[in-house]
């Protein structure tokens, strides 16, 4: 576990903490670190974000709360009931490096959404690895974590996903799986788990799922073996054809695949957000008044789309937010005020959510020597129910995305008051 600020808890200085984030965020326009890294490195953002503390701990908590509910037998029943056959199977480990995103404009952080395998998180600790020296300048403030111990954290959650399966046998070799992954956007990132891995006595390979081949043993790459898959596929249930041999192995326990489909299943299914939203429900499936409370004030409402909430969800539309179940990355996600009619007749019939609107916190920044309003999202990267590490997204548009101009990943900062 990183080591993350401590007394969070909200107290009597809570809106100052929020004030002295707010007045950092427009007023303090000092850039983040360059990074010493290859050129194909992601955007990186013009500036850290502030959050207050109590930000922090609203996000902490609901967090936790969440993981509570996602253990009652009920939550697991209605989730597994929902989902492809391959979710069934249970692994006995709890996938790593889940990514609770979430917006700050609101009175309260408000969850957007959960993913089961959150890209970026190597990233950004080699952006707070930069950044922090220049933070500790400000006083009252503080990078949300050390660089070497969020990594240190991340490295551990693989070696207990291992453990949890195999005890004390030695974990050899790692294999970072996803479709062509030279070609993808967060190929840096893979090459700093290469690294990450590597220091702790761990060969990895990076490959496309073709290249896996079924062995006696489970899987190899080229022949040899293959212990762990990181599994960065978006084909959450490993459906496809061609993921065949990694399914078979998966499920005959042949191999340890992290994260899974069950992970994804039990936490980052979208319609999962109608039912967090639900206090109601929530009480049928058993949990505490008091997960109820702090998950309700953090999950904005959220509905299924389907044709017979046409009416409403047309007339309500622009303070909607519509996103695909399956889809992942904003894709096919929509703004209700920039919705045609044709559009929304055809999600009516597809699988969607309808999320009421939850304002992004703002940070202006420099860019080309002017001063720039963008929006932020900030993402929790999660193990077994608690925070490993906090990063931010900065962007301009309907949707979080890597072309913005001065936006990018950037440094998380918690002002301490």
């Amino acid at each position: 576990m990183a080591a993350l600020p401590q007394n969070t808890a909200p107290n009597s200085d809570a809106a100052s903490t929020v004030r002295v984030a707010s007045r950092l965020n427009r007023f303090c326009l000092c850039p983040q670190q360059e990074l010493k890294v290859e050129a194909a490195f992601p955007r990186v953002a013009a500036a850290p974000l502030y959050i207050p503390q109590a930000a922090f701990a609203a996000m902490r908590d609901t967090i936790a709360a969440i993981h509570r509910i996602a253990a009652l037998p009920g939550w697991q029943a209605q989730a597994l009931a929902e989902a492809p056959a391959s979710a069934a199977f249970n692994p006995g480990h709890p996938g790593v490096l889940y990514g609770y995103d979430f917006h700050l404009g609101a009175e309260r952080p408000q969850l957007i959404e959960i993913n089961s395998n959150a890209g970026g998180a190597l990233i950004s600790t080699a952006l707070l690895a930069a950044q922090n020296s220049c933070c500790r300048e400000l006083h009252g403030v503080i990078p949300a974590q050390e660089a070497e111990t969020a990594e240190q954290a991340i490295l551990d959650s693989f070696l207990r996903e291992w453990r949890l399966v195999r005890n004390d046998a030695p974990l050899r070799r790692i294999a970072i799986v996803d479709e062509n992954p030279q070609q993808q956007y967060l190929f840096p990132e893979f090459l700093r788990f290469v690294e990450l891995f590597a220091h702790a006595g761990i060969e990895a390979v990076i490959c496309d799922p073709r290249e896996l081949q079924a062995a006696d043993t489970g899987l190899a790459v080229n022949g040899a073996p293959i212990d762990l898959i990181y599994n960065r596929l978006t084909d959450f249930y490993l459906e496809a054809p061609h993921l065949t041999a990694l399914h078979e192995a998966y499920r005959a326990g042949r191999v340890v695949l992290t994260p899974h489909p069950r992970s994804h299943a039990l936490y980052a299914d979208k319609r999962h957000l109608a039912r967090l939203s639900d206090a109601t429900l929530l009480a049928s499936l058993g949990a505490q008044a008091q997960d109820i409370t702090q998950i309700t004030a953090h999950v904005p409402p959220t509905r299924r789309v389907t044709p017979a909430m046409a009416e409403e969800l047309w007339r309500h539309r622009r303070r909607l937010f519509f996103k695909p179940v399956a889809a992942y990355g904003s894709h096919g996600a929509y703004e209700g005020a920039k919705l045609t009619r044709t559009v929304f007749e055809k999600l009516l019939h597809e699988d969607y959510v309808a999320q009421e609107m939850v304002a992004p916190s703002l940070r202006h920044a420099v860019v080309e020597n002017e001063v720039v309003e963008l929006k932020a999202d900030v993402r929790c990267y999660v193990y077994d129910g608690a925070i490993q590490l906090i990063a931010a997204r900065l962007y301009r548009g309907q949707t979080t995305n890597f072309r913005t101009p001065g936006g990018g990943f950037a440094t998380v900062c918690v002002t301490a008051g």
